[in-house]
């Protein structure tokens, strides 16, 4: 081993998080998760189409073989590489994390639907929203798709960042690919209607896997509120107080944070309402959640980098 292995961690953290922001997405022809969807995509076409149990059965095993197989054969890959070629080892450690996050691109999601607003292209909104949200957006008025963006911003900035950095540093990259593969499973199957049962051990899993990551998001997004000029303290009070409107166990606390920071009112109609609305939402809120999401992201990496450095320093001590 050429490092410690939290400082290890660390130089692949790095190398990661300025791949993201200077280059973005791999292509999709290398991109892990492109492959994991596949995956996820041959056992759904496999899978039963009418017993909810054996539908239940078939889903939870695929998701703990799959799982539970990158992980292990990642493990071992590492393992081995680490002590064979410690360099190429760190530079596909860097890779491989890197394609467990997206911070650009949800950031850059979030500016182009404010872009496209400030030019009063409402359908091309419409149109683009598809790929952000979860609901119909064929009749969303102009306040809806620039609290849906909202939403979906804060909300992701758990999965899309906090989450996988979470089991990066618990697991290595095998946790961070493990989680992603879950969430991938989640994101494909985990819905309602003809495979509702198929995705049932998906949606839960993932809600777990979060659980922990959405609440550290959500307090993070409450400290560094007056850096994105949010209010922090009633920021707690609306987390606090809507956090549980939403079906999700855990996307509640960080659209409740923001919404509560702004003082807006985020609204799925006719599903939640979050926040009082002592303002109207307006475009330059889509400007402050980007920002909350990389003050978010950037306290991550200063946490983690604190926490590796003290740990190297353990070690060789």
């Amino acid at each position: 081993m050429l490092f410690p292995f939290p400082l290890e961690y660390l130089i692949a953290l790095l190398i990661a998080v300025a791949y993201d922001l200077a280059i973005g997405e791999p292509p999709a022809l290398v991109h892990p998760v492109v492959g994991m969807g596949k995956l996820v995509s041959l056992w759904e076409r496999i899978a039963p189409s009418k017993n909810p149990a054996l539908q239940f059965i078939f889903g939870l095993s695929t998701l703990l073989i799959s799982i539970g197989g990158l992980f292990a054969l990642s493990w071992w890959g590492f393992s081995w590489l680490r002590t064979a070629l410690p360099v190429p080892a760190i530079i596909l450690e860097a890779y491989l994390l890197k394609s467990c996050f997206s911070l650009k691109m949800l950031g850059d999601s979030g500016l182009k639907i404010r872009q496209i607003l400030s030019a009063k292209t409402l359908e091309e909104a419409r149109f683009e929203m598809r790929d952000l949200v979860s609901r119909n957006t064929a009749q969303l008025s102009e306040p809806l798709i620039i609290a849906a963006t909202i939403e979906s911003v804060a909300e992701n900035t758990t999965d899309s960042f906090v989450s996988p950095l979470m089991f990066f540093a618990l697991f290595g990259v095998p946790g961070a690919l493990a989680y992603r593969l879950a969430n991938t499973f989640d994101s494909m199957i985990g819905y309602r209607g003809k495979y509702e049962y198929l995705g049932k051990a998906a949606a839960r899993f993932d809600d777990l896997l979060n659980y922990l990551p959405a609440r550290l998001t959500a307090l993070l997004l409450i400290i560094n509120a007056r850096w994105y000029k949010g209010n922090r303290a009633n920021a707690w009070r609306i987390a606090l107080r809507d956090h549980n409107k939403t079906a999700s166990p855990n996307a509640g606390w960080t659209m409740a944070a923001i919404a509560g920071a702004m003082k807006v009112q985020l609204e799925k109609s006719g599903h939640y309402t979050l926040g009082d609305g002592e303002k109207p939402v307006t475009l330059h809120n889509i400007n402050q959640t980007v920002a909350a999401l990389y003050f978010v992201a950037m306290e991550m990496v200063i946490l983690f980098a604190m926490v590796a450095t003290i740990f190297t320093i353990v070690m060789l001590s």
